[in-house]
């Protein structure tokens, strides 16, 4: 789970520093075109910086198209690096105009790579620098190293420095706030676990005691009703014959054997066809082959809130359950053409105590998830919930 949150926080910067690396290139190129610069290799310069154009721009649709390799964080730099070197080489004379562009690596490593990285890449950014000086003062005689390039060079020593102090600090924020939802996960495994082993420990007080006490009375009552005949009789039957059947219900739903016996499909269909019957609506499930998912409890426990919310509120004619699994997670989704709501009263319900969704959606993101839910007044509520599979992120027992 640390991994994923380091490399979600380094997709988001890496799609930042795409998307503000284009407006750089085009400023170049316009800057190219404002400053009277007498190229080194004009036409090899202006192919470069129309190919770095292109790359900057392929570059972005790449990164915000979907899911971003391990390798593009490194990579991007490398790109940097390589498009900098090449474009201050083949520019010649255009050094001096360049030279701010220099100061765009070491701040981009600041936010992609640790305090190592960044003050190597700062390093290698001054020394880079340097040489490209070098290089036009031993190509052309009337080329010396002026003072400004040396000063450009402290500021530049500068700014790496600046920028490695910037990323130990980020780097130990994050230190810091991985330790804080590492607590949090566990704080919020142990509730479950918790209320897993209440939730068995009242079924069985339930089955064991009431219910059968209900069992036994009924008996009796049967008994009596067979060698005395009598209306009451058989009405006091019904009720503890109806009442036998809410207790079964209710330690059904408070410890499903049926999960830990045959999974979490069937388990996922019963719930549905009992939620189905008490809310009156017709009922699809769809499940991709899951097995016995480490993540069932979880799902089962949110797909019961989801249902019960459907049954009590949403007035709906159909609902829709899906499980399907990924490489990387499972989804559940669980869509209806009820009533609908509003989301900006979430808050104000949960205030007022209603916290069943707000509790779910808190443990699915504790564990690495997601949970997405569309509603609007007339036009029913779609909840997509997402869970790490086992071995992808960290999941609650």
């Amino acid at each position: 789970m640390r991994d994923d949150a380091v490399r979600d926080h380094s997709v988001e910067v890496l799609r930042v520093t795409a998307l503000l690396r284009v407006p750089l290139l085009l400023i170049m190129v316009m800057v190219g075109t404002a400053v009277p610069v007498e190229h080194w290799l004009p036409g090899l310069y202006w192919w470069l910086l129309a190919f770095w154009v292109l790359v900057a721009v392929w570059w972005l649709w790449l990164v915000w198209r979907g899911r971003v390799a391990r390798w593009a964080v490194g990579a991007s730099t490398a790109v940097d690096i390589v498009g900098l070197v090449s474009l201050c080489a083949a520019s010649g004379g255009a050094t001096s105009v360049l030279v701010p562009v220099f100061f765009v690596l070491p701040v981009a490593a600041a936010f992609l790579h640790g305090p190592r990285i960044t003050a190597a890449l700062g390093v290698l950014t001054v020394v880079g620098f340097v040489l490209v000086w070098v290089f036009y003062a031993v190509r052309d005689d009337t080329v010396d190293l002026p003072d400004v390039a040396f000063l450009y060079a402290a500021f530049l020593a500068w700014l790496a420095a600046a920028m490695t102090a910037l990323s130990a600090v980020l780097e130990r924020r994050s230190a810091a706030v991985m330790e804080l939802l590492t607590a949090r996960r566990q704080l919020v495994a142990e509730a479950l676990r918790v209320e897993e082993r209440e939730r068995q420990r009242l079924a069985e007080h339930l089955h064991d005691g009431p219910l059968q006490n209900v069992l036994a009375a009924r008996m009796d009552v049967e008994e009596a009703a067979e060698r005395h005949p009598d209306p009451a009789l058989d009405g006091a039957e019904s009720i503890l014959r109806d009442t036998a059947a809410q207790l079964r219900a209710t330690v059904t739903t408070l410890n499903p054997q049926v999960l830990e016996h045959l999974g979490l499909a069937a388990a996922l269909r019963e719930l549905v066809d009992q939620s189905a019957r008490r809310g009156g609506f017709a009922a699809r499930v769809e499940i991709d082959g899951v097995g016995r998912p480490a993540e069932q409890a979880l799902l089962y426990s949110t797909a019961r809130e989801l249902l019960a919310n459907v049954v009590k509120h949403a007035a709906a004619d159909r609902v829709t359950v899906s499980l399907a699994k990924s490489e990387r997670f499972m989804e559940m989704t669980v869509a209806d053409d009820g009533a609908g709501f509003d989301r900006a009263v979430l808050p104000g319900r949960i205030a007022e105590g209603h916290i069943g969704l707000a509790s779910h959606a808190l443990r699915i993101e504790s564990v690495g998830g997601t949970w997405e839910m569309d509603s609007a007044p007339g036009r029913g509520t779609t909840t997509v919930v997402r869970v790490p599979r086992a071995g992808r992120g960290f999941i609650a027992g």
